[in-house]
């Protein structure tokens, strides 16, 4: 996994490739721990599998920006990511974008 992390119209970008899984999922959440920014984008427009630890890693980000008033969004999920966010309802906690661009635009 890697992630790029990058600021666009004061909103942090995670910009992350490859897989969120056991492995790397830690790894996510202390890049994470190091961003104070309110409005929060993760764009997973490169991401090919999310196992359960990716998951939750994701919510926890989410819990933690919700609990400083801010706004996590998930971007460019592939039909395989999505179908499992569907299927474990997280499509419901999470607000999901098609692109990074329109997840900029709406969460401005």
């Amino acid at each position: 996994m890697d992630v790029k992390l990058f600021r666009e119209g004061g909103i942090a970008v995670f910009q992350v490739t490859g897989e969120i899984n056991i492995g790397t999922s830690q790894e996510l959440l202390k890049i994470f721990e190091k961003e104070s920014s309110g409005k929060i984008v993760v764009d997973l427009e490169k991401v090919n599998y999310i196992d359960s630890s990716g998951l939750a890693a994701l919510v926890e980000m989410l819990k933690t920006v919700k609990s400083r008033s801010g706004g996590l969004g998930l971007a460019g999920l592939s039909d395989k990511v999505r179908s499992l966010f569907e299927i474990t309802k997280l499509d419901k906690l999470f607000p999901i974008y098609t692109n990074r661009a329109r997840a900029l635009a709406e969460m401005k």
